[in-house]
C-alpha cells in the first residue's frame, strides 16, 4: 500500500486528488495539511511514502517544506512530488534541487496523477509528462554558481553514459534499450551512481549532471 499525505491550502483541491488516488487499491490517503508547516509535522509523525506538496501555501511555502522533509534523515524514505498551477514554475528547479523526486501540474489528468504517486513511491523520478526534460535543461541552464564537488572520477564511462541517459530523462527500460543492456543491469548502473554521488533519487542525478556540465541544455534531444 502507498501512503500519501496531501498538502494543498485549497480544501477542493485535496478533495479532487483524494476522490481520484482513494479509488486505487493500493494507494491510501493517510492525512491532509492546508500548508506547509504542517506537512512537515504530518510527514515526520507518519513516514508517508510520498507526499504531494503545492508550491504555493501559507506559514510555510512547499519550497521550504520539501527542503525540511527531504534533509531531515529519519526521513530519508518520504518522497515529494510538488504540485504546481503552470509548467513554467520557476519554483520547480529550486523544487527538484531541494530534494523533490518531481512534479505534476494540478490539471493533469487522474492517470497521470497516480501513475505518478506510483513512479515516485518505487523510488524513481517524476520528470515527466506534462512538463518535459526541456524544462528542466532551460532552469538547468540558468545556474551561475560554481559546480558542487561531486567527485565524478569516480564513475566509470558507461557510469557516465547512464547518467547522461537519466539526465535526459530516460527510464531503466529506455537506458536499457539504447544501451543494448537488460532492464536490470541499467537499474543496477543507476543504483550504484546514486550511491557514488551521495544523491536522494534519480531527480538529484539530473541537477548533479547539469550542474557539473556532464550534460548540457539541447544534449540528446
Amino acid at each position: 500500500m502507498i501512503r500519501v499525505v496531501l498538502a494543498d491550502d485549497q480544501t477542493l483541491v485535496r478533495a479532487g486528488f483524494r476522490s481520484i488516488l482513494e479509488g486505487e487499491d493500493d494507494i491510501e490517503i493517510v492525512a491532509e495539511a492546508g500548508d506547509g508547516e504542517q506537512a512537515v509535522r504530518l510527514a515526520a509523525e507518519l513516514r508517508p511514502d510520498v507526499v504531494l506538496m503545492d508550491i504555493r501555501m501559507p506559514v510555510l511555502d512547499g519550497l521550504e517544506a520539501t527542503r525540511r522533509i527531504t534533509t531531515d534523515a529519519r526521513l530519508e524514505a518520504v518522497r515529494v512530488v510538488i504540485l504546481t498551477t503552470f509548467d513554467l514554475d520557476d519554483y520547480v528547479y529550486g523544487a527538484i534541487k531541494a530534494g523533490a523526486s518531481g512534479f505534476l501540474v494540478k490539471d493533469t489528468e487522474p492517470t497521470e496523477l497516480i501513475h505518478g504517486v506510483r513512479v515516485v513511491a518505487r523510488g524513481d523520478a517524476l520528470l515527466a509528462p506534462t512538463v518535459t526534460r526541456r524544462l528542466i535543461a532551460e532552469f538547468a541552464s540558468r545556474i551561475t554558481a560554481p559546480p558542487p564537488a561531486v567527485e565524478l572520477n569516480a564513475l566509470t564511462d558507461r557510469a557516465r553514459e547512464v547518467l547522461e541517459l537519466v539526465a535526459a530523462g530516460l527510464s531503466n527500460e529506455e537506458i536499457a534499450a539504447r544501451l543494448v543492456l537488460s532492464p536490470a543491469t541499467a537499474k543496477t548502473h543507476v543504483s550504484r551512481i546514486l550511491s557514488k554521488l551521495g544523491a536522494r533519487d534519480r531527480a538529484q542525478l539530473v541537477v548533479l549532471a547539469y550542474e557539473t556540465g556532464v550534460i548540457r541544455p539541447g544534449w540528446l534531444n
